[in-house]
């Protein structure tokens, strides 16, 4: 167990001015990006990690967490005001949101979704620093042969659930591996792959392909086919009456079931890697409407649809953490970057987390329940802001982001090495996305393409290369039968979806 005072001194570590100054200016970022269509928080994680580099370690990850946090938050805003979710995890908020803000009630749908983002991220927050130590001295029991089955267990339900086909999928998976190889083996120091380029002996820097993969395809695609007008936003009508404005108490509670429904949703599925928060939300607008006395309320302004969505994307942000923390496997593409942000600070995600860098983790779970209350008190302020950021031309905001893209891998990544990487990576990205080959899958591949490899090859000199040497690994064995159901129940429920009615 982690020794009170290390606890303390973490916590501690968190309510300093310039803790919770990042953090603050995390959550105003991440609520900024959220709330313009198209960027969302992932894409601003990805930009903000290089400049996280010179920061202190717990300085820099609360920063990003408190952008990812906001996000969420800031992408319910287009989703309410002009039916266009400023993220993928809001789009289920849009059912309900955008019809009450038809009905000339904006800001109250505004506030129930903050109001229940905020409810379910606290809860998730709660559950991940509840679970997260004892799990990591259980993941503490687990050697090479049995993380080397974990892997390729979170391999098979990312490929199955996100890489849109199997094969596709399985390709994604395959080149994220193939790239991380790049660099010198981590057993023998033998250059791979490099191409007489001594800068790659550390690998392809991690800023240029995240930023190359996941930001600037998408910055591209959007400037050319912007026109630089912004899309109309709902006005906002002054003199409303108190009742349209605010969610009263009874309100709020009268949404209990569905937030913690959502909650519920949110975390578990937080908990399992692939799955992600779109999925939760969705899963949680459908469950809280099947069980409602009214379902046909739902879709026309219901604010329990509101918050069973926002419950469940936000949940999903504490959770990820699980997996990353006690494992090292990251739950989303957002929990992967955050992998590629601990590894900037030489810090390596996994169970020995809590025991090398226990102060370091207790501060970081207090920056986030001090980002839940910042989320709150910065939406509160600023809804009619975020309102006005709906309408900001396309052409200034994807213009900021590619500068901000060039400066953050110039700095972050080796200068101008960094540049060529990342335009290089950049025309894999859009490679990739004309093919419909999943770039989820390829980055998530590519961050723990170290690791797969490191724990492969120590299983294969624990056991000489022999299968029957798995029998003394029942854990291990466990997993791949538990892996081989998994791939036996989802081809028979593809399967079935394909034969016709």
């Amino acid at each position: 167990m982690v020794p009170f005072d290390v606890i303390l001194a973490g916590l501690a570590g968190t309510f300093t001015p310039v803790v919770l100054l990042y953090v603050l200016a995390g959550v105003v970022i991440g609520q900024f990006v959220g709330a313009v269509p198209g960027i969302g928080p992932v894409m601003a994680i990805a930009i903000a990690i290089p400049f996280t580099f010179v920061m202190d370690p717990l300085v820099g990850i609360s920063f990003l967490v408190g952008i990812g946090k906001g996000g969420l938050v800031g992408g319910a805003v287009p989703a309410v005001l002009i039916n266009t979710p400023g993220t993928p995890d809001a789009a289920a908020t849009a059912f309900d949101g955008f019809p009450l803000a038809r009905q000339g009630k904006p800001v109250k749908a505004m506030r129930m979704a903050l109001y229940s983002s905020v409810t379910g991220d606290t809860a998730s927050d709660i559950i991940l620093i509840t679970v997260s130590a004892p799990l990591a001295i259980v993941a503490l029991k687990l050697g090479p042969v049995e993380i080397l089955f974990l892997l390729l267990f979170a391999f098979t339900v990312i490929v199955c659930l996100v890489g849109g086909t199997i094969a596709r999928g399985g390709v994604a998976l395959f080149l994220g591996l193939l790239l991380a190889t790049i660099g010198l083996d981590p057993e023998y120091a033998t250059p791979r792959l490099i191409f007489s380029q001594t800068e790659l002996y550390d690998g392809i820097p991690l800023e240029a392909i995240a930023l190359g993969i996941l930001v600037l395809p998408e910055v591209l695609r959007r400037l050319a086919q912007g026109s630089g007008l912004s899309h109309p936003a709902i006005e906002i009508p002054a003199g409303q009456p108190a009742a349209d404005r605010r969610i009263s108490w009874r309100e709020y509670w009268s949404c209990r079931f569905a937030m913690l429904r959502g909650a519920s949703i949110g975390t578990v599925l937080g908990a399992l890697p692939g799955i992600g928060s779109t999925a939760a939300a969705f899963i949680a607008y459908a469950a809280t409407r099947a069980s409602a006395k009214d379902p046909e309320s739902f879709g026309k302004g219901n604010i329990q649809g509101i918050a069973a969505a926002e419950s469940a994307n936000s949940a999903v942000v504490g959770a990820n953490l699980i997996p990353l923390l006690t494992l090292g496997i990251p739950g989303s593409v957002g929990a992967a970057l955050l992998i590629g942000a601990f590894k900037i600070h030489g810090i390596q995600p996994g169970p020995l987390l809590f025991d090398q860098q226990a102060e370091l983790i207790y501060g970081l779970f207090g920056a986030m329940i001090a980002a839940n209350f910042m989320n709150f008190w910065v939406g509160q302020a600023g809804m009619r802001l975020w309102a006005t950021v709906v309408k900001a031309p396309e052409l200034v905001i994807f213009t900021l982001a590619l500068l901000l893209c060039i400066t953050g891998v110039y700095l972050g990544a080796g200068g101008m090495f960094g540049l060529y990487t990342m335009l290089a990576c950049t025309l894999l990205g859009l490679l990739l996305s004309a093919l419909g080959i999943s770039v989820i899958v390829f980055i998530i591949a590519f961050f723990l393409g170290s690791r797969f490899e490191t724990t492969l090859s120590q299983s294969y000199s624990l056991t000489g290369g022999s299968l029957q040497e798995l029998a003394n690994y029942p854990v291990a064995l466990a997993l791949l039968v538990v892996n081989l159901a998994f791939i036996a129940l989802f081809t028979r429920n593809r399967h079935r979806r394909a034969l016709p009615d």
